[in-house]
């Protein structure tokens, strides 16, 4: 099997018709965006053919009586806000997400999503204590039945000391258990203490 698994193809990848990403995982190949390396390091030597998605021809908008440059100046802006918003969708894409510096749009998708990720922060970081809040409360059951059991054990250890038997002094409460029920007058005592 050859090392060479790496499809450098250019981005972004949701130009293409075809979801590049998992065509790439299908073929056991790792995708780079060949836009931003100049390397082909491991380059495979067949790669997946796909297809671009047809972008229509650009809308030539005339305005009448209107300024040319100052059209030109909007399409320049509508230009760049659709790039920051592209930017913030490919850091998505890749996991990381920059405060673009231009672009009203654009500036507001980071801080509804850089919101987002806060909340998500807080809602791990609230996990987080819940579970070790039950981890506490479980101990602090753990430790109440070892109280509960060891109350038990003194009280079959004073029946059997009463009835002058002998047990082991690390005995188990099963087996301090089954000692006092084989005690012959103890179900007689209890029965003739209750009359």
């Amino acid at each position: 099997m050859t090392d060479n698994n790496v499809w450098y193809l250019p981005g972004p990848f949701h130009r293409y018709e075809d979801d590049v990403k998992a065509i790439a995982k299908k073929a056991g190949l790792i995708i780079i965006d060949a836009n931003v390396t100049d390397s082909r390091e491991g380059e495979a030597d067949k790669v997946p053919k796909v297809t671009l998605k047809e972008v229509p021809d650009p809308v030539v908008v005339a305005v009448v009586g209107g300024d040319q440059r100052e059209l030109e100046e909007l399409i320049g802006k509508l230009r760049a806000e659709s790039d920051t918003v592209r930017a913030i969708v490919d850091g998505l894409d890749s996991g990381e997400i920059l405060k673009p510096e231009c672009g009203e749009l654009a500036i507001r998708l980071y801080h509804a999503l850089d919101h987002i990720r806060v909340k998500v922060d807080d809602l791990a970081t609230s996990r987080d204590d819940l579970a070790g809040e039950n981890e506490r409360l479980r101990g602090e059951l753990n430790a109440l039945k070892a109280t509960g059991e060891a109350q038990t054990i003194e009280v079959l250890k004073a029946i059997l000391d009463g009835a002058g038997v002998t047990y082991r002094a690390n005995a188990s409460k099963e087996s301090l258990e089954k000692a006092v029920a084989e005690l012959p007058d103890h179900e007689a005592g209890t029965s003739s203490d209750s009359k």
